[in-house]
């Protein structure tokens, strides 16, 4: 099955640059859609367009800090300005901050929250006004299996991620009357770049984890549903459990 060229021709990506980002553009793009790619790092996110691109796939790069909120909602405009209206948004931007909370700096808790949630909320706020004129469009909010189970030292990872779960949810609910589908996906752990991070030191066995490719499949399977069917949540785990 196909997407619904109809509905579905450009997918705004967050976090495009890496992980599980990158992945989901290249799959989006060999399935027929133009995809824009936002993240901070142009180089990356050229990797990432010249990729698409040489595979005859369509993909516009707009490299900018989504966890700068001043001038984001101004950033966004400009970017739908640009390229026009997206059909799809996929949030999945993020990063994390691992210790106690009882240490935890109120900058590095802000960080986390402000990437995490605040920029994924921008950045539906921007969509939404096409995607009500169209009267259909699709919103998929990477959240994390921390949106729904809490890890100990991982506090604003996980106060992010269930707050990203309840704005994910009233947004599915207020939106649906547009024809505009929204869903919560929750991976358990992923072999992404966020583990060789700074803000990041565990030691996981990452061969267990699932690959970014089989998330974005995912993705493209919730995108493949006809316009009357929607998965609201879903929780794609390894098959060892969480780590």
């Amino acid at each position: 099955m196909s997407f619904d060229t109809k509905n579905f021709q450009r997918a705004l990506i967050t976090g495009a640059s890496r992980g599980i980002g990158r992945a989901v553009a290249l799959t989006l793009a060999r399935e027929g859609m133009s995809v824009i790619l936002v993240a901070r790092s142009q180089t990356d996110l050229l990797a990432v367009q010249s990729q698409i691109q040489s595979e005859g796939g369509k993909a516009e790069i707009f490299p900018m800090d989504l966890a700068d909120l001043s001038v984001l909602p101004q950033q966004l405009q400009s970017l739908l300005n640009r390229f026009g209206p997206c059909d799809v948004l996929i949030n999945n931007a993020g990063i994390a901050h691992v210790g106690p909370l009882a240490t935890l700096s109120l900058s590095d808790w802000q960080r986390v929250i402000d990437l995490n949630l605040t920029a994924a909320f921008l950045c539906a706020q921007a969509v939404l006004p096409g995607m009500r004129q169209q009267r259909s469009g699709a919103i998929i909010n990477v959240i994390s299996i921390a949106g729904k189970r809490a890890f100990p030292n991982w506090g604003a990872y996980c106060a992010s991620k269930f707050g990203l779960m309840g704005f994910s949810q009233a947004l599915a609910e207020e939106e649906r009357q547009y024809g505009i589908r929204v869903t919560s996906l929750c991976p358990g752990s992923v072999d992404t770049p966020l583990w060789d991070t700074d803000t990041v030191a565990v030691n996981f066995d990452r061969s267990k984890m699932l690959s970014p490719e089989w998330v974005a499949d995912v993705i493209a399977y919730i995108l493949r549903l006809p316009a009357g069917a929607v998965v609201e949540d879903l929780t794609l785990m390894p098959a060892v459990g969480a780590f």
